[in-house]
């Protein structure tokens, strides 16, 4: 378990660890370099996460508090259901686009660490729930279940979206559209997807 992030060098180690973690996985991330960027020694490192694995949880636990921040003020949206259901993955996609590195971390996770992911279902679960609730959201849904597939296709994209972009060069030269197009289109095919007739 960590030691409590209350000093700048605490601050500065968990913000390299997550570069390093983003762009070189847990397996490719080495401590000398994150000890390096943060302008500390690895002993003070292990001395406030304990180990690589600690470091690595922290580094998700803090963009996964960036995350909740962001998706707080949508807390606050008013109106239907489905609506409100439309905000939050638009929030929950346009943060997501804003912080690679965040995208990165969670695709490079190569065994569940804690659940990070479990905040933003769980809002996507109530939003569904009430929606059931009120007979605007297809009985015959899992509300879990259709959370998390919201998070895999919107993370999915912005992860591969490299790839989809080259498989299709003409997209490519229109990456912004693109990626505006995708974002509309993905929560259209949640929101309409949930949608009682």
């Amino acid at each position: 378990m960590a030691r409590k992030l209350n000093n700048d060098r605490a601050l500065r180690i968990a913000a390299a660890a997550k570069q390093e973690f983003a762009k070189r996985g847990f397996a490719g991330a080495r401590v000398e370099r994150i000890a390096r960027a943060a302008g500390v020694n690895k002993q003070l490192l292990f001395y406030y996460f304990q180990s690589k694995r600690g470091l690595f949880q922290a580094a998700v636990r803090r963009a996964m508090a960036e995350l909740e921040a962001a998706l707080g003020s949508s807390a606050q949206l008013s109106g239907r259901p489905l609506d409100r259901l439309r905000q939050l993955l638009t929030t929950l996609y346009e943060f997501l686009e804003l912080h690679p590195e965040l995208v990165a971390l969670l695709a490079h996770a190569e065994r569940p660490d804690g659940t990070p992911l479990a905040p933003p279902i769980r809002r996507i679960v109530v939003l569904l729930a009430e929606g059931q609730g009120l007979g605007m959201v297809r009985d015959d849904i899992d509300p879990h279940v259709a959370a998390a597939q919201a998070l895999i296709l919107m993370l999915g994209y912005l992860r591969l979206e490299p790839v989809i972009a080259a498989s299709a060069p003409p997209l490519a030269a229109d990456e912004p559209a693109l990626r505006e197009r995708w974002r509309r289109a993905a929560v259209d095919l949640v929101v309409n997807g949930v949608r009682s007739s």
